[in-house]
């Protein structure tokens, strides 16, 4: 091949691969919102956030997490000293589909592929016609690279706005809307 054609294809496949990033960008999950604008953003860091409980239903295990305020909330002893959560306690409930583990002796269940992401916020002035939380679930897009609010067609099914959460929530009002047990250590 001659230096000229060869340079010829250098310089195509760049470009092809500069305009190839330019079509397909990476999703900028901060961006992702559920109607009336709860999203990614508000729960920044959350994949470091402390581990309040893990659980396993409809087929899928989750590690639920809290930031700070939440974490805080629990170990005084919320929900059932009483108090409520205060503004600003945000948690994240991560759902994967499980797998087997082959390699460890007894093949434990263990995370496989993402599922979806559900987050909570407390804001009693912002959402005080949902119990003063709001909700926002968000399932895995793979094609996308990412993430899209939840809807009706998924299972479970979920409405997609900032109230997505109250209606299931409302069982444990006396709990202040939250299902979750802290874990002791």
């Amino acid at each position: 091949m001659s230096n000229i054609r060869l340079s010829a294809v250098v310089v195509a496949a760049s470009v092809l691969s500069v305009l190839g990033a330019w079509a397909i960008p990476a999703q900028d999950k901060d961006a992702v919102k559920v109607e009336n604008g709860l999203g990614f953003a508000e729960f920044r860091g959350y994949e470091d956030w402390t581990l309040i409980a893990i659980s396993q239903n409809n087929g899928k295990i989750a590690a639920i997490v809290g930031n700070p305020a939440m974490i805080d909330a629990y170990r005084r002893g919320a929900p059932g000293d009483g108090k409520p959560f205060p503004d600003g306690a945000r948690m994240a409930k991560i759902h994967w589909t499980p797998k087997t583990q082959e390699a460890y002796p007894g093949e434990p269940t263990v995370p496989g592929a993402q599922h979806d992401v559900d987050f909570m916020v407390k804001d009693s002035k912002r959402f005080a016609d949902s119990g003063g939380w709001g909700w926002a679930a968000f399932e895995v897009d793979a094609a996308a690279g990412g993430f899209r609010p939840a809807n009706e067609t998924d299972s479970p099914p979920q409405a997609h706005d900032a109230k997505c959460g109250f209606a299931c929530h409302t069982i444990v009002q006396d709990r202040d809307y939250v299902f979750t047990e802290y874990g002791k250590r």
